[in-house]
């Protein structure tokens, strides 16, 4: 970009006759112009223009210079114009998402935007870790829960709760507790991912509470946890995306909805940028207007 500056410099000061005129027409101070043409004769190793009292000529190296510059220039204008003219979606789009909601909803999301835009290809990564955006190249992030303040751009298309669930069988069996102290006399159904102190936290309006569990199953993987609720073998924790077709369907049933902890945001995460190529601005449109329009996200 340099390079290109100091050809149009000197175009300028062709044009105009002088430094001086050059230097108000680019809006800059004459010593700045002074440089550049410096500079540029320096690199060719040539005299461009043939300095009089009056005004500058160019010499017969300038005028090859000149008109090979207008031709670089003109062609530069053109291939910008053109590109900020192509607005086609096209090139490899890479997204991450939570696991079990990048299956039930972000999967149908993205085969839905990719019959709609053939030139584009997805890298879908699900993990229910956070990926780092920046190091690992990604376009954009669907993430649950509040996020620290990273820098990135965020957008939230909905929310989600968490539930407790219990099959019809297994409340029939042993009833359904009345509290969160009363988890001590059920089979608790626990899902972990990391190490950590065997709880659930509940809030009834300023009320906060943990109840530490022993589970009678452990698992690391909630759709194993939630076969084995459905199944009637005790009480599980989900979110309610996660259970939304079973409590439709009387497969499983919301327990101590008083005492559920705040909604969780879902959002998008993007890089902070300038510009984003026209296939990261279409699935964003498309991701919003899908999700926005998605029952599981409106969580009450």
């Amino acid at each position: 970009m340099d390079r290109l500056d100091e050809l149009a410099t000197f175009l300028a000061i062709l044009d105009s006759g002088s430094l001086a005129a050059a230097a108000r027409q680019l809006r800059r101070s004459p010593p700045a112009v002074t440089r550049s043409l410096a500079t540029l004769e320096d690199r060719l190793g040539v005299r461009l223009l043939e300095r009089t009292t009056r005004r500058l000529a160019a010499t017969e190296a300038g005028r090859q210079l000149a008109a090979n510059a207008r031709n670089v220039l003109a062609g530069y204008a053109e291939a910008m114009r053109a590109a900020e003219a192509d607005t086609t979606p096209r090139g490899t789009l890479r997204i991450t998402a939570p696991v079990v909601f990048g299956r039930k909803h972000i999967t149908p999301l993205i085969t839905g935007f990719l019959a709609a835009h053939p030139a584009v290809t997805v890298e879908l990564l699900l993990s229910d870790a956070n990926q780092d955006l920046i190091e690992q190249g990604l376009d954009v992030a669907i993430r649950i829960g509040a996020q620290p303040d990273s820098g990135l751009i965020v957008r939230r298309v909905g929310q989600v709760r968490r539930l407790l669930v219990a099959a019809p069988d297994y409340l029939a069996r042993h009833g359904s507790p009345a509290s969160p102290e009363a988890l001590a006399d059920h089979a608790v159904l626990l899902t972990t991912s990391r190490p950590g102190p065997a709880e659930w936290r509940f809030r009834q309006g300023n009320r906060q509470r943990a109840v530490r569990l022993t589970p009678r199953l452990t698992v690391n993987d909630v759709e194993a946890t939630l076969t084995a609720a459905r199944q009637g073998h005790g009480i599980a924790s989900a979110l309610s995306y996660q259970v939304a077709e079973d409590l439709a369907a009387g497969a499983l049933t919301r327990l101590l909805p008083d005492w559920e902890p705040p909604p969780l945001p879902v959002q998008l995460l993007l890089p902070a940028a300038r510009h984003r190529p026209p296939r990261v601005r279409a699935f964003v449109a498309h991701a919003v207007r899908i999700l926005d329009a998605e029952p599981v996200l409106r969580a009450p």
